[in-house]
């Protein structure tokens, strides 16, 4: 595989996971994740890491995170969420018709009004503020960006302070108001073959490596799902992996959001703070607009609707999902 594929095997990326700058990241966000347990702090194994690389990159701590540790620990959570799916999943397909219409009117509204406030009001250019608008999606807005011209930095930017600020403040929100019956995570789960989880990643990474070639958006999560949604609904496989390994899973997705924060300095942060506040507040707004008119034509938990149209990463929402079993 190249390097421009989902997953990178190749001799660079070997020699990054035995790099001293991924060693300081691992050496780092361990102690955070533990310190924001203890404190019970919500999905404390992605915020304790998240934020301890965040401040460490912009200090100019030289950190890494080799992508395909990223990319293995990626499809181990789209193997996760594939435990979810089943034959009553698809039997809520009539649905989608109306989720999907509703979110074509909330990215259309969130682009043009969010755009329009940052070209006014931070100076951007056009272009760039129309890709910095855009809710979520950063990889392929940030490629989008680049042919069109863009700076990329202030894209960029504005899109990993808003992550910061949703992915933070969004699990404390659940964590208050959300009346959930805590489940217990059990280690170990008895009478499962192994050879049901080795034909449900050979089958994953197949699917994984067609996506990539027909260039399917987030091609480890769908790859993942579509291949623990074929095997399960067939009866072909079934594998349900330990709740367990998802905090490691948690502490390497909120590591690699901080580390993206290398070359990027306080000032350049401070710039367009304000205004990726304000443009954060507005597409919340919108998306509890959306939620709420979703609510009025499908029966699902407001919560899971909120998260459905919250302005994240798809990864780093879909563990919020997990962490609170919505």
């Amino acid at each position: 595989m190249q390097n421009n594929q989902s997953i990178p095997i190749n001799k660079e990326n070997f020699k990054l996971i035995f790099s001293k700058e991924f060693i300081l990241v691992i050496i780092f966000s361990t102690p955070a994740a533990i310190m924001a347990e203890y404190f019970n702090i919500p999905l404390a194994w992605f915020l304790g890491p998240m934020i301890a690389t965040s401040l460490l990159s912009l200090f100019g701590l030289k950190l890494v995170m080799p992508r395909l540790v990223l990319s293995i620990i990626l499809v181990l959570l789209g193997l996760y969420i594939g435990n979810y799916i089943d034959k009553n999943l698809f039997s809520q397909m009539h649905q989608w018709i109306w989720t999907s219409l509703i979110m074509l009117g909330y990215i259309i509204l969130s682009v043009l009004f969010v755009s329009k406030y940052l070209e006014k009001f931070s100076g951007y250019e056009k272009k760039t503020s129309i890709f910095s608008a855009a809710p979520g999606a950063l990889g392929p807005l940030l490629i989008l960006a680049e042919d069109e011209k863009s700076d990329l930095s202030q894209v960029a930017t504005s899109h990993l302070i808003r992550l910061i600020i949703i992915i933070t403040v969004f699990p404390f929100i659940v964590d208050n108001f959300y009346d959930q019956n805590k489940i217990e995570k059990i280690d170990v789960i008895f009478e499962q073959n192994i050879y049901d989880l080795l034909i449900l990643i050979i089958l994953s990474l197949l699917i994984i490596f067609i996506f990539d070639k027909i260039k399917v958006p987030a091609a480890l999560l769908a790859g993942t799902l579509v291949a623990s949604g074929l095997l399960q609904i067939t009866e072909v496989a079934s594998y349900k992996l330990s709740p367990g390994i998802i905090d490691f899973c948690l502490l390497i997705l909120g590591s690699s959001v901080g580390c993206r924060f290398a070359n990027k300095t306080f000032s350049e942060i401070g710039k367009n703070a304000l205004h990726s506040f304000v443009a954060t507040f507005f597409l919340v707004v919108l998306g509890l607009l959306a939620a709420y008119v979703a609510s009025l034509v499908i029966d699902k938990n407001f919560f899971t609707l909120l998260l459905s149209y919250c302005p994240g990463g798809i990864y780093e929402v879909a563990v919020i999902a997990i962490f609170f079993d919505l």
